[in-house]
C-alpha cells in the first residue's frame, strides 16, 4: 500500500514539475495568468469536448486580459483553442477549448496571456466552413458561364442565381468537422444535405471542383449521401402551415457569410430579408455551426415577424424506422435509422430540440416534422448525421440509439465553468 502511495506521489510531483517547467517557458512571453476549472457533471466521460468559456468570466478576474495573445494549459499540455463570436456583433465573446474529460472530472486549466499585441498560435484544423463562388465569367440566362471558383467570406446572393446556376461551388455554403460535412442550397430550395466522409481530414475544399455530379458518386473522401428533393433533408428550417412544411423559398434578398473557419469551429451565418411565409413577411437570421470531433450541427435562429412557429425535420425515406425519443429530460429528439443513404448504406439522422419549445411532432407527405415555438423570436436546435462508412462509423440501430442517448445526456448536463 505504501509503495503504491509513494509511486502516485512521485507521479504527481513529476507532473507538477513538468507543468511548472511549461509555465516557466511561457511566463515571459505571456505574463498574465488566470486559473479556470471545467467540471463534467456526468457519470460518463466526455472525450473530444469543445468547451465554450465566456470571456467576461476571464475579464472579471483579469481586467487587462487580451484574447489575441493567449495560451491555455491543462496538466502541462497546451490545448487547442479558438475565439468565437457567439452573439454575432463582430467581436469575440467566448474562448473555445478542446479537451478530454473523465466522468465527474473537474479539470484545472491555466490561462496565460500577454496584455498587449497579437500572438498567433497554430493548431491542427478539425472544423471548417466555406463559401465559394465563380469570378471571371458572366451570367447568361441565369447560368454563370466560365470563370473559376474562389472562396469568399461574404456573399449577397445575386438576383440571377437559382438552382443549378453553376455559380456557387456545390450550390451553397458548407461546414464540416472531422466526422461529417453539411451544406445547404443557397437558393429557393434552401434545404440541408449531408456529405458523408470516409476521410477524417477536412475535405470541403476538394468538393465540387469538377462538376455538379461528381460528388454524388463515391470518391476517396466520401460523397453526398442524402436524397433531399423537395423535402427538408436534415434540419432545414421551415414554417408549418397546419398541413405541410414550407421551406424558406421566397425572400427579397439573402446575405451569407463565413463566421468561423476553424480550427475548432466552422460557422455559417445567413440573413433572409423579406421572407414570405403564408400571409406574413419577416426577416430570418440563421447561425449554423459545427465543432471538432462532433457529428452535430447547432442551429440558432432569430425571427423578426409575426410567424407563430418554425419547424424542421428529416426527409422520409423507405427502409427506415423512427427511434423513440426519451421519456424525460430537457432535450428530446426526432430520429430515423436505416438504409437511407444514396449509396444504400446505413445512415442515422436526428434533430435535437427542447421539450419546452415543442408544439407538436407530426409529418407531411415528404417529411418527419417537429413544430417548434420560438421564445421571443429565438430558437435553438441541433441536427446529427451518422453514416456507417465514416471512420469508426455506427453500424447498428442499437449503437445509434446509444449515441442519441449520449448526446441528449451531454445537452441535458452542460459543463460547469468556474
Amino acid at each position: 500500500m505504501r509503495k503504491a502511495f509513494m509511486s502516485l506521489l512521485a507521479a504527481l510531483l513529476l507532473l507538477t514539475a513538468c507543468t511548472s517547467e511549461v509555465e516557466r517557458k511561457l511566463q515571459q512571453e505571456y505574463p498574465g495568468r488566470v486559473l479556470l476549472t471545467l467540471k463534467n457533471p456526468l457519470a460518463s466521460a466526455r472525450p473530444d469536448e469543445v468547451a465554450a468559456i465566456p470571456l467576461e468570466l476571464i475579464r472579471a478576474k483579469a481586467a487587462d486580459f487580451n484574447p489575441r495573445a493567449l495560451v491555455l494549459l491543462a496538466n502541462g499540455r497546451e490545448l487547442p483553442v479558438q475565439l468565437s463570436d457567439e452573439d454575432g456583433d463582430g467581436s469575440p465573446d467566448h474562448l473555445l477549448a478542446n479537451l478530454d474529460l473523465k466522468a465527474g472530472e473537474k479539470a484545472r486549466l491555466i490561462l496565460r496571456y500577454a496584455p498587449e499585441g497579437i500572438k498567433e498560435r497554430i493548431y491542427t484544423s478539425r472544423a471548417h466552413a466555406e463559401l465559394s463562388v465563380k469570378f471571371g465569367g458572366k451570367w447568361v440566362d441565369r447560368k454563370y458561364i466560365g470563370g473559376a471558383f474562389h472562396n469568399v467570406d461574404f456573399l449577397r446572393v445575386p438576383p440571377e442565381h437559382t438552382d443549378h446556376s453553376e455559380y456557387i461551388r456545390y450550390e451553397g455554403p458548407g461546414w464540416e468537422s472531422d466526422r461529417v460535412g453539411f451544406r445547404f442550397y443557397l437558393d429557393w430550395r434552401n434545404a440541408t444535405d449531408i456529405f458523408g466522409k470516409k476521410d477524417p481530414g477536412l475535405v470541403l475544399h476538394q468538393v465540387g471542383l469538377e462538376d455538379f455530379e461528381a460528388y454524388h458518386h463515391m470518391s476517396d473522401w466520401g460523397m453526398d449521401i442524402l436524397k433531399v428533393g423537395s423535402a427538408l433533408g436534415i434540419g432545414t428550417v421551415a414554417w408549418w402551415d397546419g398541413a405541410s412544411a414550407n421551406r424558406v423559398a421566397v425572400s427579397d434578398s439573402i446575405h451569407c457569410r463565413v463566421a468561423g473557419a476553424g480550427p475548432l469551429l466552422g460557422r455559417i451565418r445567413t440573413d433572409y430579408f423579406g421572407w414570405k411565409a403564408g400571409n406574413t413577411t419577416g426577416n430570418l437570421h440563421s447561425d449554423l455551426s459545427i465543432t471538432a470531433g462532433s457529428r452535430m450541427t447547432r442551429h440558432l435562429l432569430s425571427l423578426e415577424g409575426a410567424l407563430d412557429n418554425l419547424c424542421t425535420g428529416l426527409v422520409k425515406l423507405p427502409d427506415t424506422e423512427l427511434i423513440p425519443p426519451p421519456a424525460e429530460g430537457e432535450w428530446s429528439w426526432l430520429a430515423t435509422w436505416g438504409v437511407q443513404s444514396l449509396n444504400n448504406d446505413l445512415l442515422g439522422m436526428a434533430i435535437f430540440f427542447r421539450r419546452a419549445d415543442q408544439i407538436t411532432t407530426t409529418a407531411d407527405d415528404l417529411n418527419h416534422v417537429v413544430v417548434l415555438r420560438p421564445a421571443q423570436g429565438k430558437l435553438e436546435y441541433y441536427f446529427l448525421a451518422a453514416w456507417e462508412l465514416e471512420p469508426d462509423g455506427i453500424t447498428s440501430r442499437e449503437a445509434f440509439a446509444a449515441e442519441l442517448a449520449a448526446v441528449a445526456a451531454r445537452l441535458n448536463n452542460p459543463l460547469i465553468i468556474e
